[in-house]
């Protein structure tokens, strides 16, 4: 099974391949397993980045005959020509490509080009003829959509995850694919029988920042003080400063009120989930307050209050953050 097939793609008959997204960790991840599929084991592989190798390296690439060469499949990396930020003096290679991809069908070499890009520009001709000619993969993945790519992507590469263990995956790289892929790529170095266990990503996978100060809160949030002065003290030993802290306590009420305040207007969990665009877990974790809402509001306030003073050199220690979380 590729991967490719987890996304939206617009002919997965078709070889010649556009991933086509804005995360570029994720897009070389993709296309990196696509090229090493079994299918394609015998070409000889090929990357090309046009920024920093030049289009006519690209071109000499596309053009080279295969009855003198291996055939190819070539990784063509920030294709800039896809976008609308391209150097007038370059007209006669985007010509040259203009060619090749309105008969890359009959090329013998398989293509396979990476935009990392928030866009492409589809009024060129150019990239009309290469979204026509390609099979286009949309990397795109929302927020409350990461758990279940990263469920389909380990089972996919044959590897066997447990639901708190992924949940626990999923909470040590604060839900951002990126990280999650990087913690992923280190568990499977260790996995014993291509098992990924909670007790390996424990073991493995530390705790973010965020994740970290997110436990600050919610320690003080249950009245458990003691624990959440001590992870305090364990954060601003390690050199976080106030900002930062105040940031994510920020970030963490902001979401818990909006999570309760579309409750009590009749959304369900999982129309909350959408409607903010996080992790389910987080929804999860922030119904299960108890707080009212005034009392959230007024501690919203004073987390904003005391991140101006602090800015404004009212603050010089930082025992004030241990007042705001004995007062909570």
């Amino acid at each position: 099974m590729t991967l490719l097939s987890l996304f939206k793609n617009s002919n997965n008959s078709n070889s010649q391949t556009l991933i086509l997204g804005e995360d570029s960790f994720l897009n070389d991840y993709l296309a990196r397993s696509y090229t090493h599929e079994e299918r394609f084991s015998d070409l000889e592989r090929i990357s090309i980045d046009c920024e920093s190798d030049g289009l006519d390296e690209l071109i000499a690439n596309l053009t080279e005959s295969s009855l003198f060469s291996q055939q190819k499949i070539i990784t063509v990396k920030n294709p800039f020509f896809l976008t609308a930020k391209v150097p007038k003096k370059m007209q006669k290679q985007l010509e040259q490509l203009q060619k090749i991809f309105s008969n890359l069908q009959q090329l013998d070499d398989i293509v396979v080009l990476v935009a990392s890009y928030e866009k492409v520009d589809r009024r060129k001709k150019l990239t009309k003829t290469v979204l026509q000619q390609c099979n286009v993969v949309e990397t795109k993945v929302k927020t409350y959509e990461v758990g279940a790519i990263t469920k389909a992507l380990i089972a996919a590469e044959g590897y066997q995850i447990s639901r708190t263990g992924l949940q626990l995956l999923l909470q040590r790289s604060d839900q951002v694919l990126d990280t999650i892929l990087g913690n992923y790529n280190k568990l499977k170095m260790i996995a014993v029988d291509g098992k990924i266990t909670e007790q390996a990503i424990e073991q493995n996978v530390d705790l973010s920042f965020a994740q970290n100060v997110f436990a600050i809160l919610e320690a003080a949030l249950k009245r458990n003080y003691q624990e959440a002065i001590s992870r305090l003290d364990n954060q601003l030993r390690e050199g976080s400063n106030p900002i930062q802290l105040l940031a994510v306590f920020e970030n963490q009420l902001e979401l818990i009120l909006a999570a309760k305040i579309l409750q009590k207007r009749g959304r369900n969990e999982s129309q909350i989930v959408k409607e903010l665009g996080v992790h389910p877990y987080r929804v999860k974790l922030a119904l299960s307050n108890r707080l009212a809402l005034k009392k959230l509001l007024n501690l919203l306030e004073e987390v904003i209050k005391l991140d101006f003073n602090y800015k404004n050199g009212q603050y010089r220690e930082d025992n004030f953050l241990k007042l705001f979380i004995l007062n909570v």
